[in-house]
């Protein structure tokens, strides 16, 4: 079975820019360990992609912190996340969640028979938003989320989102 590794929103930004945290930052090293441990053809990586007028748009609005602004420092990829992983994998997403992904894998997903991991920033907004697509789009396949690879806005939102995974059968490992 083709195992696949979704690495959500590894970015600047979310790690030591705008919105980083500490727990973000702590991650960075065994996210990285984790992507090691997968073939680079299998590893597939979302980036937040937002315009100049992002405070315009109906997010900015009820989060008024510039991040990810395309193109700027904060919206790149961490350096060694984005080299381990194949510049036609990576995935720009204006939302929380990557409708073009979850069709993507799904199309994968008819290849053969697949399961999904996911890992990455924040756990309780970008990595439950594409998870959820994920076992929407895929139900049948087995899609789990490493808590130990995983940080959210705060600890509480972070097991809040966890939470919300497992109801929706949405496996989480490493806690």
């Amino acid at each position: 079975m083709r195992k696949i590794l979704v690495v959500v929103d590894m970015q600047k930004d979310f790690i030591d820019g705008a919105l980083g945290t500490e727990e973000a930052e702590a991650i960075v090293a065994p996210v990285i360990e984790k992507m090691k441990s997968y073939a680079k053809v299998d590893i597939y990586a979302t980036r937040d992609t937002h315009g100049r007028d992002y405070l315009k748009t109906a997010e900015g609005k009820k989060l008024p912190v510039e991040h990810c602004i395309q193109g700027t420092e904060g919206w790149m990829l961490h350096p060694e996340v984005e080299a381990l992983v194949e510049a036609s994998h990576v995935v720009d997403k204006p939302t929380f969640g990557s409708l073009d992904l979850a069709l993507r894998l799904n199309q994968e997903g008819k290849k053969g028979e697949m399961e999904i991991e996911v890992v990455g920033l924040c756990t309780d907004i970008c990595v439950v938003s594409n998870a959820l697509l994920f076992k929407a789009f895929m139900p049948e396949t087995p899609i789990s989320v490493d808590a130990s690879c995983c940080a959210g806005v705060t600890p509480e939102s972070h097991e809040a989102a966890l939470a919300t995974m497992q109801m929706c059968q949405i496996e989480v490992v490493g806690k």
